[in-house]
């Protein structure tokens, strides 16, 4: 006899079968912005969890990013994307949230905990153009688009003469203003451009030396409840070690600079037989000062170099830069 299906007589009713109901699947209301990275994001990760037999109902959520106008740095965008997302962890709207973790502030929300890594797209910066091959080709004064302060001031720091100006909105929205309003080039994260399938857009990458990527950019985090034991058990499934290691040095690296997700400073990493290299770099607004740090250790110890990096940036002057009296 089956552990579903128990027998039992009953007074002149002969053998009757009863069947215990199956337990349902696990299920995980995942919140996620309604942009189009966004939800194919959010449904990277469904179908993932999916394929390990949990059931995924996504939320969408409308954040301070999605209605703001202006640039990031004067709306300031500190958690503008992130924020309403995390409140709804919180309150247990929702039970996993997925962030582009670049935009994700590193100072941890109260309760809240990065379950997971997934493994990291390309952490490059893409250069979009309709007119132009390839950056070197840019004229003289040309006019280049980014909302990113760090792009901004790397760009300044190879190309003095460019004119670096604003630009807002979502892929698509961006792609659409390169051509309508006046901009020789855009600069733009090339893990999105490929996720969405317009990879065909992109003009070139950028050398991680020559545009050194955000911190976690291409890297997705996925966010749920510490006490939430049955989402991070199932979340931590999709968890990938070197590229969680590598995000987290950077992450740590920014948050012990006290720098925001807005600020000049840029990082790449990369693991080697077990061995983690951080690269930090910190710059002016006007790119006229770059700072560089360089430390490798031990995978497992992403936490202390994070910080060691951090400590070497701030022995070279990075406190002036980041904070200029």
């Amino acid at each position: 006899m089956s552990l579903a299906t128990r027998w039992r007589m009953g007074q002149n009713l002969g053998f009757v079968q009863i069947k215990t109901a199956m337990a349902s699947p696990q299920l995980i209301r995942l919140g996620t912005r309604g942009s189009q990275l966004a939800m194919w994001q959010s449904n990277w990760v469904k179908s993932e969890l999916e394929k390990h037999g949990y059931q995924v109902e996504l939320v969408r959520i409308k954040t301070e990013g999605d209605v703001a106008t202006g640039s990031l740095a004067q709306i300031g965008g500190q958690g503008l994307f992130t924020k309403r997302l995390q409140v709804a962890l919180q309150n247990k709207e929702v039970d996993l949230a997925v962030h582009s973790l670049k935009d994700l502030p590193t100072e941890d929300a109260e309760g809240l905990m990065i379950a997971a890594i997934p493994k990291r797209e390309c952490t490059n910066d893409a250069f979009v153009s309709s007119k132009f091959d390839r950056f070197d080709d840019l004229p003289n004064s040309a006019i280049v688009g980014t909302g990113s302060v760090r792009r901004g001031a790397q760009l300044l720091h190879v190309r003095k003469d460019l004119q670096i100006r604003d630009i807002r909105g979502n892929v698509d929205t961006r792609l659409k203003k390169l051509d309508s309003d006046g901009y020789d080039a855009i600069i733009l994260a090339a893990a999105g451009l490929r996720r969405l399938g317009w990879e065909e857009r992109i003009t070139h990458d950028f050398d991680e030396d020559q545009l050194m990527p955000a911190v976690g950019q291409g890297a997705l985090g996925l966010e749920t409840r510490n006490d939430d034991e049955a989402t991070v058990s199932a979340v931590s499934k999709l968890n990938h070690p070197d590229s969680f290691h590598r995000a987290m040095a950077e992450r740590i690296m920014l948050r012990t600079l006290f720098a925001g997700c807005l600020a000049p400073v840029g990082a790449k990493t990369k693991v080697l037989n077990g061995q983690l290299t951080l690269t930090g770099a910190v710059l002016s607004r006007d790119g006229q000062q770059k700072l560089i740090a360089e430390q490798t250790t031990a995978a497992a110890g992403y936490k202390e170099l994070g910080e060691a990096v951090a400590e070497a940036l701030f022995a070279q002057g990075a406190e002036k830069i980041l904070r200029p009296q």
